[in-house]
């Protein structure tokens, strides 16, 4: 497994202060939250974004994943989001990110899975997925690879299991790994009080059966991204991020396959 980090737990940092805090605490890549407090999102130039992909690789890290928030199964009509998220697939490639994190934002896996066709061919000209997160309306791995098997587009999509929402949703480690199955292409850790209170704590010392869910993966060999989505974003209380990483770094290190 290769550790990444959010820049969701870095708010009013620049992405070089974001550079400096994955490379000194072991991370081999970058997760991106796309937003203009972040500097990085699909209105930039194409100087800005040689810019950015330059100054990433130069520090020896790679981009793991683009954290978009295009909700592929949102009530309305499709071409917003359809031209969102082939917006954000572009800057994936330009950035030279393997794919771009949705939301379900709704529970119809039919409207989902027309919105993946549409930009299906674009992606995978491209050679980048929409990875779909276990999260809101679909927060278990059942539900997101209900939306995934109903698709049937393998080169074009693919899954994030973020260990927090469907364990609060009552779904058992185990069961999530074995629903998203061959879908699964990035994993988001962390720790959290409990299903109830998911103010974020440092690794280990929450709720999250974050052990069960390291030897399920080290079982199953997987060997992709693994980031750490430390909410500081949402939740500015807790710790710095710097602080939480040597710990996700050491479940990484505990549980690689």
């Amino acid at each position: 497994m290769r550790l990444a980090v959010s820049t969701l737990g870095m708010p009013g940092e620049g992405l070089e202060r974001a550079i400096e805090i994955a490379g000194g605490h072991g991370c081999e890549g970058l997760e991106l939250r796309l937003h203009p407090d972040t500097g990085v999102h699909a209105g930039l130039s194409e100087q800005e974004r040689r810019s950015v992909r330059r100054r990433i690789e130069a520090a020896g890290l790679e981009v793991s994943a683009l954290a978009g928030y295009v909700r592929v199964c949102a009530p309305g009509p499709d071409e917003p989001v359809v031209e969102a998220l082939l917006a954000d697939l572009r800057l994936a490639a330009d950035l030279d990110a393997p794919g771009v994190r949705v939301f379900p934002g709704g529970a119809d896996p039919e409207v989902g899975a027309r919105r993946l066709g549409a930009v299906a061919g674009e992606a995978a000209a491209l050679g980048r997925l929409v990875l779909v997160e276990t999260h809101d309306e679909m927060a278990t791995g059942a539900a997101v690879a209900g939306l995934l098997d109903t698709a049937d587009l393998p080169d074009a999509a693919g899954a994030i299991w973020d260990l927090l929402h469907p364990w609060r949703h009552g779904e058992e480690p185990a069961a999530t790994l074995a629903a998203l199955g061959p879908h699964l292409r990035c994993v988001q850790v962390k720790d959290a009080v409990s299903a109830r209170d998911t103010t974020p704590v440092p690794m280990g010392s929450g709720s999250v059966p974050l052990e069960e869910s390291g030897e399920l993966l080290r079982a199953a060999g997987y060997g992709g991204w693994v980031s750490l989505e430390w909410e500081r974003t949402w939740y500015p209380q807790v710790a710095p991020v710097e602080e939480i990483l040597p710990g996700a770094a050491a479940w990484v290190r505990r549980f690689t396959a």
